[in-house]
């Protein structure tokens, strides 16, 4: 594809395959950036990122915060988000048959679970090893308001205390908007 800068028409792109022309002026760009409504389906169109590094434990059969969340602004109601979780320092300490389940959500709304009996199923005298839960989501919020993801864990047979960011591990949430 080749383009043309022209101080009088604006910008002028071949089409490669047919190679003809078509004129982008200067109300189709604004600070001189491509506004993010001209870009194509798929596009990123922005990335946030938070870390959390606290160690967080918990003994209940009740899902609890793991202290990791993220909030977006979406710039249109049809975007998708891809949210990619990096949940680390998983461990369990406690009686046999034992792990941490690990979900995500939107806000209130349960996501997906990310993790069952993450930690591993502990046998008895067995020391678990730290383990991480990755994933990644599309989702479809269909909101232009700041919209919250999270983690939440639990264990999962109400005895053993498991925990994330064990020993200060460092867990990240990435959300990205992508144009639909």
């Amino acid at each position: 594809m080749t383009f043309v800068v022209d101080g009088t028409n604006g910008l002028t792109f071949n089409d490669a395959t047919t190679q003809a022309s078509t004129a982008t002026n200067a109300s189709n760009i604004s600070s001189g950036t491509l506004g993010k409504a001209r870009l194509p389906t798929g596009s990123v169109l922005q990335v946030v990122n938070a870390s959390y590094s606290t160690t967080t434990s918990s003994a209940s059969n009740v899902y609890a915060d793991t202290g990791l969340t993220a909030t977006i602004t979406p710039t249109s109601a049809t975007s998708k988000i891809l949210v990619l979780v990096d949940q680390n320092g998983v461990y369990v300490d406690g009686n046999a048959n034992q792990g941490a389940d690990i979900k995500l959500l939107r806000g209130s709304t349960t996501l997906a679970l990310i993790g069952g009996r993450a930690g591993g199923d502990k046998v008895v005298s067995v020391i678990m090893s730290i383990g991480s839960v990755s994933s990644n989501y599309l989702d479809s919020p269909a909101t232009t308001s700041a919209t919250t993801y999270k983690t939440q864990f639990l264990s999962n047979n109400n005895a053993a205390t498991v925990y994330v960011q064990v020993y200060s591990s460092v867990s990240t949430i990435t959300l990205m908007e992508i144009a639909a």
